[in-house]
Formats: structure tokens, sequence, C-alpha cells
């Protein structure tokens, strides 16, 4: 089982999250209140859909990992799930995907996710391949994440 399948069945259990087909079409998702939270296409590659604000707030720590990438113009955030850490560090954005979302705002229109999109913003230095993943590291500690469940 891959990386991105455990993910997957990992969330899945989460009592605020239902299991369905993308709206792209490409993979499953998983909603909360019918509004998708996360995509899982193929491979690797997840998408999860964050607010403008929550994107912004985090902008420095996602732009830090080397499994993350942000795209132009969306409220989705590419993750590629390939080991434990990345795991994690997807099931933190969802939490905050959770939170942002239901936080008493109206819900945002529905925008298309970033599957088969090529705009990637990346910092100034790319990273090298052979350097190991940084996921969020901190935000639990200084509040910026809150964890909305029992896991």
């Amino acid at each position: 089982m891959s990386a991105a399948e455990r993910a997957r069945e990992q969330l899945v259990g989460w009592p605020d999250l239902t299991l369905g087909q993308s709206s792209c079409g490409v993979g499953t998702s998983l909603s909360s209140a019918g509004q998708e939270i996360v995509h899982f296409h193929t491979g690797a590659q997840t998408d999860v859909q964050l607010t403008p604000a929550a994107i912004a707030r985090l902008d420095e720590r996602l732009r830090e990992s080397t499994a993350v990438r942000l795209h132009a113009d969306s409220g989705w955030v590419t993750v590629l799930v390939e080991c434990d850490t990345d795991i994690d560090l997807l099931s933190t954005l969802v939490s905050v995907a959770l939170q942002a979302n239901s936080a008493g705002q109206p819900a945002a229109a529905p925008t298309p996710c970033n599957f088969q999109r090529t705009t990637i913003l990346r910092p100034e230095a790319p990273q090298q391949a052979s350097e190991a993943r940084r996921p969020l590291l901190g935000l639990r500690r200084r509040g910026v994440i809150r964890p909305h469940h029992a896991a």
C-alpha cells in the first residue's frame, strides 16, 4: 500500500470526513459538510483545499516543505505523499483545512483543484532532491494549528 493510500485510510476514520468521488473526476475525495477538503489523485499527488487566509498564514512554512506545491491563484495546496512524514503533513493540513473552512464564514465558491496544473511556485533557492523533507515544524507548539479530532 502506498503512503497516499495509507493516508487516505487514516483520514477516512476521521468523524468529520466522508469519502466520495473527486469533482475533478480523477481519484477520490474526502468532504466535510458537503465541501471537498482533500483529493487523492494518481500516485502520490493529493490536493488539500485551504482558505486564502490559511495559505497566507502558513505561506513561509508551506514553501519550506519539499512535499508541498503551491499554485498561483488556487485555494488548493498539492502535497506529494511519499513517506510517513508526508502523511503527518497531509493530516496536519487537512486539520487546518477543516478548521479554516468551518470558521463560521460562508462557504467559498468551489474552485478547481490543482490536478494537472503546471505553474508551481517554489522558494527562490530550490532544495536539492537529496535533502530530507521538512514538515510544518513548531506550528502546533505555537498554537497556529490546533488538533480538532481525537487521533
